[in-house]
């Protein structure tokens, strides 16, 4: 049995073995385990029940993990996305006043598409639509959206009517536990302790505790706590809101998220083909699509490829068996539902601030001294957080990526489909603006 196994996931032609593929596994769960008490803080914003969206952030992980590691055979864990579920909670819920059962409709509807069009080979064709440096910027975007949300939970940023923003107080008690946070989670991660960010939020989680900050009550959880957000979708509300701008951010935002996991985690396994093609393409994005679908059934927001399982391939993972290993841990940790309430907004904030900076690693990536790349680089990057919208800073990149080209006479024809993508974008803020 174990050298079918083996033969499948290609052990020999990979070089590895079962023990180096569990460690790698355990590794990518640890720095990727922050999710299981980040994700339900945010998605809880919206009035989901805390301890459903937990489960389903657990079982939704471990569906979408197991099953990238047997269809795709990668070594590529998938839980809900950080950014995806901010623009679900503070965009769609909060500001736009749509109840969480129709943006999870919303969720579904994605994800459907997501199946389709992947299916009929069109979103490998928007994937290589899309300038490379715009995936940069908005990854970046994302990560200054996130941190954005990671100082106001802090207290350390707080409404201003005089300058929109400012300065918290700093003495507050959840402002220097936050801080505090911070810098142990960063201390750990330059002494590349794995699951740095566990270990922050759980320390300072123990800190509040001892110190009388906390005020909890237990709450069910486990697989019993799903009831509450399993299956309670209202795709139908989704459809009569109109809400396919919400459908098309989550759609498009995942598959840049997409784009930058594969090629980061393929480069450093050493998986990409000679020709600079991803192998079994079409079986990843269907496990990402799958993946959504059923997060969007369970309750919670859109399930995407985690760039932290590059710490598990720097640990020698290598085939589909790592991604596997993740996801029966975060099927076991289904269990710490009803704990999670304990974890004060101090806690999570600094997860959320220091994810956000790792994220903008890609701002490199981008060409700064070429003005046709830096300004709809530089929109999309400055707009997603002062606009509090990915769609927003998306949307400006692309328009002006696809004007700039035009006015200068740098128009390609094999570039058709991202001027279509730039109409789109137009239309709905010429629709914004008239509503």
């Amino acid at each position: 049995m174990l050298k079918h196994l083996e033969s499948y996931f290609e052990f020999s032609r990979l070089g590895t073995n079962w023990r180096t593929e569990i460690l790698a596994g355990v590794t990518t769960f640890l720095t990727m385990a922050y999710i299981v008490l980040v994700n339900p803080a945010i998605l809880s914003a919206s009035g989901m029940p805390l301890a459903a969206v937990t489960a389903a952030t657990c079982l939704s992980a471990a569906f979408g993990s197991i099953l990238m590691g047997i269809v795709a055979r990668y070594p590529i864990a998938l839980a809900p996305g950080m950014g995806l579920n901010a623009y679900f909670t503070y965009t769609v819920c909060l500001k736009m006043h749509i109840p969480w059962q129709t943006a999870l409709g919303a969720v579904f509807l994605s994800g459907v598409i997501f199946l389709a069009l992947t299916a009929a080979g069109i979103r490998q064709m928007i994937l290589r639509s899309i300038p490379h440096e715009l995936y940069a910027a908005v990854a970046s975007g994302i990560g200054l959206f996130i941190a954005f949300i990671g100082f106001r939970n802090a207290g350390l940023v707080i409404g201003d009517p005089a300058t929109l923003v400012g300065l918290g107080n700093i003495r507050n008690p959840t402002a220097i536990l936050a801080s505090l946070g911070l810098i142990l989670m960063v201390a750990l991660e330059v002494k590349k302790v794995r699951g740095s960010i566990l270990i922050g939020v759980l320390s300072i989680t123990a800190i509040a505790w001892a110190l009388g900050l906390v005020h909890w009550t237990p709450a069910p959880g486990g697989f019993h706590a799903l009831a509450a957000t399993a299956f309670q979708l209202d795709i139908r509300g989704a459809l009569n809101k109109g809400l396919l701008e919400i459908v098309f951010v989550f759609f498009f935002v995942d598959l840049f998220d997409n784009l930058g996991t594969l090629v980061a985690v393929t480069k450093r396994a050493g998986l990409i083909s000679a020709d600079h093609s991803i192998p079994r393409l079409n079986r990843i994005l269907f496990a990402d699509a799958t993946a959504t679908v059923f997060g969007s059934l369970t309750g919670t927001s859109t399930v995407t490829s985690y760039v932290e399982s590059t710490a598990g391939v720097m640990a020698g993972g290598r085939s589909g068996v790592t991604a596997i290993v993740t996801g029966l841990l975060f099927l076991g940790a289904i269990g710490a539902a009803p704990f999670v309430g304990i974890v004060p907004p101090a806690a999570t904030a600094p997860a959320l601030i220091l994810v956000g900076s790792l994220m903008l690693a890609t701002i490199t990536e981008i060409r700064w001294t070429d003005p046709l790349v830096a300004v709809p680089s530089f929109l999309t990057l400055v707009l997603i957080p002062l606009t509090y919208s990915i769609a927003n800073g998306l949307g400006f990149g692309i328009i002006a990526w696809a004007v700039l080209h035009l006015a200068t006479g740098k128009f390609r024809r094999q570039d058709w489909l991202l001027y279509i993508l730039a109409i789109l974008f137009l239309a709905r803020f010429i629709y914004l603006g008239a509503s």
